[in-house]
């Protein structure tokens, strides 16, 4: 297949580039931006393999993405550009706006364009995979599982504007018959990970000695997923999944953030001994506003119609994630010395009375 990524230099989108090249066999077009979370070197083991090929360009500017499509022909679309940092959009919301909400609306419209004029025969057999998040259904309680059907009800500015390209992408789909399908994850965790994540953050805080920042009292939950084991089922989702459908993709592995940030204490105690025990340095801050308390997905659907299974566990996953961090410093220094030191983000300002 010849597939068209947008967001291929972020987090997942980089892991998802490095799959479908590196292993199954695909040729990738990548589209991205690089704003500070893009990140070229999270490409360098493909960078120079000829099945792999990249575009610096904005998903808004569509005179860029018609060209794209008219020179790349591709089969396929996987669209995960998107500003994606929660605290980041309670400052900053409209460049969350522009590129979660009016870029997905002009990817699509570029989409269409392309698709319509196909062949019969390549019109049947493209696929556009909308990529979205779990956040766009809002906080469970103690209990219950988010699933497909699950009412929207977003928190943030970002899940807001997630939920609406959502929206638009069934929309495309339902009106003008474009051949989409969505995906909606948990949080994903891994290799090459921004350091502004609670993951990577820990990590780099823990190694260095700093405060470790927990929001509240640490006992909001997510449910944890490997990015490896998401870029393997987002190509299953994009090549097998039913058209109009939605997927959740989860990893089954709810866990509270202060034991997560305990457990990445507990590793690098072990890896990287110093006089005391890291967890001394774990630090309770002012929550996030709008904090939802607990996510968890229902992969059911996933692994029943589309046979995907979860690899790797936490336990396994966060083992192999601090042993990256520890390995691969000339990834993540850069990031830390000018891009991001690890402070606070997402503070609402008071107003005057």
């Amino acid at each position: 297949m010849r597939i068209l990524v947008t967001g291929g230099a972020g987090f997942i989108g980089s892991a998802l580039c490095r799959y479908l090249v590196g292993e199954a066999g695909a040729t990738v077009l990548n589209v991205d931006k690089l704003t500070y979370a893009g990140n070229l070197a999270s490409l360098r083991e493909i960078a120079q393999n000829p099945n792999y090929h990249f575009l610096q360009a904005d998903i808004c500017d569509r005179a860029a993405l018609d060209a794209a499509f008219a020179q790349f022909q591709p089969d396929g679309v996987m669209h995960l550009a998107a500003e994606s940092h929660v605290d980041r959009s309670i400052t900053a919301a409209g460049d969350f706006v522009t590129t979660n909400v009016v870029g997905s609306f002009t990817l699509l419209e570029a989409a269409r364009a392309y698709w319509s004029a196909l062949a019969p025969e390549k019109r049947d057999a493209f696929r556009y995979l909308h990529v979205s998040t779990d956040e766009v259904y809002g906080s469970l309680g103690a209990d219950g599982l988010f699933e497909e059907t699950t009412p929207y009800d977003p928190s943030s500015p970002y899940s807001a504007s997630k939920a609406a390209s959502d929206h638009l992408a069934t929309a495309w789909g339902r009106t003008y018959g474009l051949p989409v399908v969505i995906s909606n994850c948990s949080n994903n965790y891994g290799p090459y990970h921004f350091p502004e994540k609670l993951i990577p953050l820990i990590i780099l805080n823990a190694l260095h000695g700093k405060p470790l920042p927990v929001y509240g009292d640490g006992s909001n939950i997510r449910d944890w997923l490997y990015v490896e084991d998401h870029a393997r089922a987002l190509l299953t989702i994009l090549t097998r999944g039913r058209l109009g459908e939605k997927y959740n993709v989860g990893g089954r592995n709810e866990r509270r953030n202060i034991d997560i940030v305990r457990r990445v204490c507990e590793i690098l105690d072990r890896e990287r001994p110093i006089a005391e025990k890291r967890e001394k340095l774990i630090t309770y801050v002012t929550d996030r506003p709008g904090h939802d308390h607990r996510y968890a997905i229902n992969a059911d659907k996933l692994e029943t119609e589309l046979g995907w299974r979860a690899r790797e566990n936490f336990d396994s996953g966060i083992e192999k994630t601090v042993a990256w961090y520890l390995d691969n410093e000339w990834w993540w220094r850069p990031l830390r010395d000018k891009v991001y030191a690890g402070e606070r983000l997402g503070l609402v300002a008071e107003t005057a009375p």
